[in-house]
């Protein structure tokens, strides 16, 4: 790319007069418009949800955390439009990519999302823009999977007509201290030009913008940050049920040793992973490490401890209800408390809390749940079968009706404690009951 095109788009982004355009408008690509909009430039909503753009344009936010009177001031503000046609990126000079990144049944990553987004884009690439892929991915889909798709579609060459980059999201849904403009934001591109355009199209955004050599290694960062996260809390997960044996409890053992100033980061156990990033990108790597003929043996072991922890819930219900009340799961009235995979949201990513739902009804327990966030169930894509169901209403008339709660999903607005003491027996697996009296906890069995 020619340095009078870099110096072209840089000029714009510095007075303001750049068009940045957001793929896929969920909770990483929302905030994102917003941020852009806040900042002074004309940004571009694009989603092929239908409901989205209408409940934008209307000045809706379908994200919990998100406030309506948010979404209407910016649109009061002017300087948005909303679309489902891809067409219309033809007017930025940023296209920002925001689609989800799942995986497989197979347990394999698939990239079809960013995929048919390169494809229906392509043909409306011009000369001088940049496009750069949020999504998480393993390394190697920036460079080898759309810049291919991208030239092939517009007939322009990446790297002289136009720009291929990543930069990883880094949202954390409900977060009070963190949001997309508090965040440092890590790029990578394969040119010194790409780098620049891509430095500058962040820094107006972000407190500080941190350059890596290439899109692959800043894939590789996204990867890296969750996997961390997801062996860490796979380790915690391991040492709960070695220190239960011992009649230890591990929150009290992790909250001491976090008292140390220097060599430890406290993680916390639960009842499985949650979120669209942590319980996916260590098979992401995992899949990409074996075409490079590798195997991430100990990255694989934490994936499967993180996935057997909705079993070991299950079984220590099990063993409660037999040896409180000599009832078996099979025709147990089981409530689960909390469906949103973190507390304080509405975001039901790979929550957990669908697999201690399925496992209960395999067990032939009748299933309820509650959450102040969800009052109904959404289609996903591994749990299609609880789609419509609706949470119970929140009575401690209805909360002593069931033989079991467990708290899954530790929400702050949920009086924990007038639960328990209606309830007739609670799996607590959030450590929620810590400062309970002790008449309350003995209801209680930490999972």
């Amino acid at each position: 790319m020619s340095s009078s095109i870099s110096e072209c788009f840089i000029k714009k982004m510095d007075g303001k007069e750049a068009v940045i355009a957001v793929i896929g408008l969920g909770y990483v690509g929302l905030p994102l418009i917003m941020g852009y909009h806040s900042c002074g430039y004309r940004v571009l909503g694009v989603d092929i949800d239908e409901s989205k753009i209408s409940s934008l344009t209307r000045g809706k936010s379908y994200i919990g955390h998100i406030e309506d009177s948010e979404i209407q001031n910016m649109l009061d503000a002017g300087r948005i439009e909303l679309t489902t046609e891809f067409s219309r990126i033809s007017e930025a000079d940023a296209i920002l990519i925001c689609v989800p990144t799942p995986l497989t049944k197979h347990r394999e990553p698939d990239i079809s999302f960013v995929r048919d987004t390169t494809i229906a884009i392509a043909p409306y690439v011009r000369t001088g823009q940049i496009i750069v892929l949020e999504s998480t991915t393993y390394p190697g889909t920036t460079r080898e999977v759309m810049q291919p798709l991208l030239e092939q579609g517009s007939g322009l060459k990446a790297g002289d007509d136009f720009i291929v980059a990543y930069s990883p999201e880094r949202e954390d849904p409900g977060n009070p201290n963190f949001d997309t403009t508090t965040i440092s934001k890590v790029v990578g591109a394969s040119s010194p030009e790409g780098l620049d355009m891509i430095t500058s199209l962040y820094t107006p955004l972000v407190p500080n913008v941190v350059q890596v050599s290439s899109a692959e290694t800043a894939e590789a960062v996204k990867l890296t940050e969750n996997i961390f996260r997801a062996v860490n809390i796979a380790l915690v997960n391991e040492l709960k049920l070695i220190y239960s044996e011992m009649d230890i409890d591990v929150w009290e053992v992790i909250d001491a040793a976090a008292t140390k100033p220097f060599g430890f980061m406290p993680f916390y156990p639960g009842p499985g992973l949650g979120g669209h990033c942590i319980p996916i990108d260590p098979f992401y790597l995992a899949w990409k490490a074996r075409e490079n003929g590798r195997h991430t043996r100990f990255i694989e072991l934490a994936g499967e401890i993180n996935e057997n922890m909705p079993k070991h819930v299950i079984a220590s219900l099990a063993v409660a209800l037999s040896s409180r009340f000599k009832k078996a799961l099979n025709g147990a009235k089981v409530l689960v408390v909390g469906v949103a995979y973190k507390e304080n949201v509405d975001d039901m990513r790979e929550s957990p809390s669908l697999e201690l739902m399925e496992l209960l009804i395999e067990h032939g327990s009748c299933v309820d749940y509650f959450d102040p966030y969800i009052p109904v169930i959404p289609p996903t894509r591994e749990h299609a079968e609880f789609a419509g169901m609706k949470s119970i209403e929140w009575t401690m008339e209805n909360i002593a009706e069931y033989d079991a709660a467990i708290i899954a999903t530790k929400h702050a607005s949920i009086d924990w404690e007038e639960m328990t003491s209606h309830s007739q027996l609670v799996i607590d697996t959030r450590n929620a009951g810590k400062d309970f009296s002790t008449e309350l906890k003995e209801k209680i069995v930490k999972a």
